[in-house]
Parts: structure tokens; sequence; C-alpha cells
């Protein structure tokens, strides 16, 4: 691996930043007093063909490695901003990408690449069923050229701001499967035209941070059998092709957060004096925000590695969770570093670190669990048995 950056690499990183300076604290800190969705920053990232990176050039999109994405969605969180708003219009296409049709690929992907479309929001998350997903009650019947969906999903970000929605529905029962891992496909949901006919409903679902999640009510739904990704029965298998890319996205989200909170950390233990002296000359205070840093750069490393091996084509499955692990963990440790450095200013709202504190503590429970990962790495990696 070669740990420069190339002059590709340095520009894209300056050019987020720049766009994200129009974007202040302030800005952010309004949009989460009011719950309200950053849409003039989605429409600028958008403007700016940040969002369409991923998509190849055929589509319309700028064909960037994963680690040229990884680095987008990393500058905007160390900018205090929240990728979480728009993250999902980068890679939840991959899904069409790698197992759509030729006619659904030319359909979706140009109009996805430029903005016309938001494909935002990823139905698989159920009340009874949370992250055992092959135990899904969402039901997809054929009938004729098209199924008819009943069921309910929920935590479902950016519904509300979304016109596609990728659905994971049961096509076949689960008790009439001997491979529980089938069964279950992946369908093309049109959002606006569901809500409009009465067949989708989406309800916010108020949480700790301005995240946009949702609750979403199937009743009758139909969809188009053209609009089914792939084979029926093997959708589980589709997305989970599109988890190493969201782990090193999320992995590096999780990183740009860490080191805004370092570079606050830091900057208030400089200039902020008691007794005299800075209080950043206590090793108490300094200790804490230099491991921070530490444990970041370590992160880092690992979802560098985790990039390099996907855009090489190779496995990365072990990499891309772990980077998604001690990644999240250490923008957690920054987080709480930071809050101790301020004080009582850590909690009060101008200083940004309060909102900041709640937004990084998701990525260590979404879009996977910690435990979940740790679950995975010491049955696939570890070789031990199955964790209960």
């Amino acid at each position: 691996m070669d740990f420069s950056l190339s002059e590709d690499q340095r520009a894209i990183r300056e050019a987020v930043r720049e766009l994200c300076a129009r974007f202040p604290d302030a800005y952010w800190r309004a949009l989460d007093e009011r719950s309200e969705y950053p849409t003039d920053f989605v429409k600028a990232l958008t403007d700016a063909g940040w969002l369409g990176a991923l998509i190849p050039r055929r589509y319309g999109g700028s064909e960037l490695p994963v680690a040229d994405g990884a680095a987008i969605l990393e500058e905007i969180n160390a900018s205090g901003g929240n990728a979480a708003a728009a993250h999902a219009q980068m890679y939840t296409m991959g899904t069409v990408l790698r197992h759509g049709s030729d006619s659904q690929k030319e359909r979706y992907l140009p109009r996805i690449a430029t903005g016309e479309v938001r494909l935002q929001a990823f139905g698989v998350t159920e009340p009874d069923a949370g992250s055992e997903t092959t135990r899904i009650k969402t039901t997809a019947v054929k009938s004729g050229d098209r199924y008819v969906v009943n069921g309910q999903k929920v935590f479902i970000s950016r519904a509300q701001h979304s016109d596609l929605m990728l659905l994971l529905a049961r096509t076949t029962p689960y008790d009439d499967l001997e491979d529980k891992t089938r069964g279950l496909s992946v369908f093309i949901v049109d959002l606006r035209k569901g809500v409009e006919s009465g067949q989708v409903e989406i309800r916010p679902l108020a949480t700790m941070m301005n995240h946009h999640s949702t609750t979403i009510f199937l009743r009758d739904l139909e969809i188009p059998e053209r609009d089914r990704i792939g084979e029926e029965g093997m959708g589980f298998r589709y997305i989970i092709d599109s988890w190493n890319v969201e782990r090193i996205l999320i992995a590096s989200e999780s990183i740009g957060d860490g080191r805004w909170f370092v570079e606050r950390a830091s900057r208030y233990a400089t200039e902020r004096t008691v007794f005299g002296r800075p209080i950043g000359a206590n090793q108490g205070v300094q200790f804490p925000v230099a491991q921070a840093h530490a444990d970041l750069q370590a992160a880092t490393l690992l979802r560098d590695k985790a990039a390099w091996l996907f855009d090489r084509g190779e496995k990365c499955g072990a990499e891309a969770n772990m980077a998604k692990l001690v990644a999240s963990q250490a923008a957690w440790a920054a987080a709480n570093a930071c809050i101790d450095t301020h004080g009582g200013y850590g909690f009060a709202k101008d200083f940004d670190v309060e909102r900041k504190f709640r937004e990084t503590r998701l990525l260590m429970v979404a879009p996977i669990s910690n435990n979940l990962v740790l679950a995975y790495v010491g049955q696939h990696v570890l070789g031990m048995p199955r964790s209960y």
C-alpha cells in the first residue's frame, strides 16, 4: 500500500472542505433544533457530483474508487457536518449496480447520479426481526406480473426525503426453507407513488439526533415484477454484497467525527486558562485527547486497508467490519474526551459538542451493532463457536 495522497485525492478533500465551509456550525445547530433536513447542503453535494462519486461514468457518475468515497464522507463529518443525511445516496445504488438488470441500471442509475432521483432509503429492519434479517415477516406474494407486499419496516432513514427505496421482503415462507438465507427478494419501490396511492405510509420516528428515521407501513403495495432485483429468493445475498462498502463508509464518518472532536478539544484545551495556565497543560486533560488521536490514526489505517482491498477486488469482509468497529469506538472515545475537556460548556448547544456527541454515538449501533461485528470476527475470522 502507498500511504501518500495523490494530487486528485488532495483535491477531493480540499474541494469537500470548501463546500462544507459554506455550511458552518450554526447551520447544523439550527437544523438540529428544528429537526429539519439539510436540503440546501444535500443539494450542494449533489450539484458538485459528490453523491454520484461511486457510480460508473457510463451512467453519469464519476466512477471514483471507494477510497475516494470514504474521503468525501470523512471530510464532511470532520468539517462539523453530518454525512448521514445523504450518505445512502452514494452507496445504496450498489445493489442495483451489481445485481440489477441492464434495463434497471439504465433506468435508475443516471438519474441517481444527477440527483434527479433520490435512492436513500433501505427497507430491511423490522420491529420483530431487528438484526436477525432472515426472520423478517414482510411478504411479497407473486400475482401475475407483479408482487403484492404487506408488512412493516422500522428505523428506515430518509424515507421522507427519498423517491425510491430498496425493499427486502419475504417471497418464500420461512418454514418452507432449508437454507434460511434464501426466500428473501429485493425490490425497487417507488415511494412517492406508493404514498399517493395510500399503499405506503411513512411515519416520522423521533430520536435523540436529527436523523430523519421513520416507520413504514406497506399495505397491499403492488410492485411490478420488472422492479425485482436479480433472482427471486436471493435478496439476502444481494444486500450482503453491499455491506462491505457500507462498513467502510460508516467507518470514514466515524473517523471524521473523531477528527472534529480532537481538533475542538485540542483548541479549547490550549486556549482555556484556569489557575494561570492552559488546561491542556494538565495530563488529565491532555492525555485522553492524545490517546483519542492515536486511536483514530490506527482506525484510519484499517479503514484505508479495507478500502484498498475492496478497490482491488479482493476479499475485505473482516477488514471492513473491523474498521467500522474500531473507528466508531475511537470516535466515541474522542467525543467523551472532548466533553470532558469542555466541562460544562460541552453540554452547551452553542459549542456544538453535544450535537456531534449524539450523532457519533449512533455509529456504535447503526447501521450494525458493534456486538454483531464482534460476533462476526469471533466466528468467521477466528473460527470460534457461534456466540449466544
